[in-house]
């Protein structure tokens, strides 16, 4: 039955990761990053869940991470939309100024 998890969390896991490197569009690349903490976070609770069910370290390491994830997409979103007003798009092709 772990496995099943397991192997759904990879899936999400390697999904985000394609998306991460495949998308051009900023909000895409945020998506996708979500994606990649909802495996981490399907993996805690079944780790969780089979290996020590007495405890809830598994649930609370998963909120803890989608509180990360929630400020990440707030800081990523807001960073996105400073983008669009300065260059009138979000694709990370045309965003270069942390170049030299």
């Amino acid at each position: 039955m772990m496995l099943n998890y397991l192997a759904l969390a990879a899936v999400l896991f390697a999904i985000g990761i394609f998306g991460v490197l495949t998308r051009r569009n900023a909000i895409g690349i945020l998506m996708s990053l979500e994606l990649m903490f909802n495996a981490v976070n399907i993996n805690l609770v079944a780790f969780n869940k089979f290996i020590g069910p007495a405890n809830l370290t598994g649930q609370i390491f998963a909120i803890f991470v989608v509180v990360i994830a929630a400020a990440e997409a707030v800081v990523g979103l807001a960073i996105v939309l400073l983008l669009y007003r300065n260059w009138k798009g979000i694709n990370v092709d045309r965003i270069n100024i942390m170049k030299w």
